[in-house]
């Protein structure tokens, strides 16, 4: 394997995917061993580590110039689990729940739509650019399940239901920008398989 795979980008990108699990298993500890709180305080330790590494590993790779293939495929994956992941985590423990699923269920199939259609483009021999808007809608992301992931455990520090707010206003605002961004993907993507169409 080539030694830009271990490169300190790379390297981050790796222990993103890893952190998956591990918030995993901070949400479903045995109470008996922690409290709601802790657990929920764990996840987000880990969640949040995890986050900053999603800027680190681009940014460095960038001023180093250590940019790689496996970089290149590894973190935008990254991303998606984390976010599909702690959503799925949170609807089954009840914090998303109500009209909030669909926001969730929705950028679920967002990012699954986008990552089929990257995949096939990439078939195509076609690169399609993250634009600065869907970077800001991942940050959205971000920051919203941060919110939810501490959720009645935030009440500790903040008035009662505050965290939960600001948490699912977030979710909602993230889906609006998650919906713009997957329109825009679609219709670059639709165009070159279209022009692959005729080309046929």
């Amino acid at each position: 394997m080539s030694q830009q795979a271990f490169n300190l980008p790379n390297i981050l990108t790796y222990a993103r995917i890893l952190a998956v699990p591990l918030i995993v298993m901070c949400f479903f500890i045995e109470e008996g061993l922690h409290s709601s709180d802790l657990r929920r305080w764990s996840a987000l330790l880990v969640f949040v580590a995890a986050s900053v590494t999603d800027y680190l590993d681009g940014y460095l790779a960038r001023i180093w110039k250590q940019t790689s293939n496996i970089g290149m495929l590894l973190d935008p994956i990254a991303d998606k689990l984390l976010v599909v992941t702690c959503l799925v985590l949170l609807v089954a423990d009840g914090t998303v729940a109500g009209w909030s699923l669909w926001a969730g269920i929705l950028i679920l199939c967002r990012e699954i739509l986008v990552s089929g259609l990257r995949e096939y483009l990439a078939g195509l021999k076609v690169s399609v650019p993250v634009t600065q808007l869907a970077k800001w809608k991942t940050a959205i992301q971000m920051v919203a399940i941060a919110f939810l992931l501490v959720g009645p455990a935030g009440d500790a520090l903040m008035p009662t239901g505050l965290t939960m707010t600001v948490g699912t206003t977030l979710l909602w605002i993230s889906l609006g920008v998650t919906l713009y961004t997957g329109y825009d993907y679609l219709r670059a993507g639709l165009k070159h398989v279209m022009d692959d169409k005729l080309a046929v």
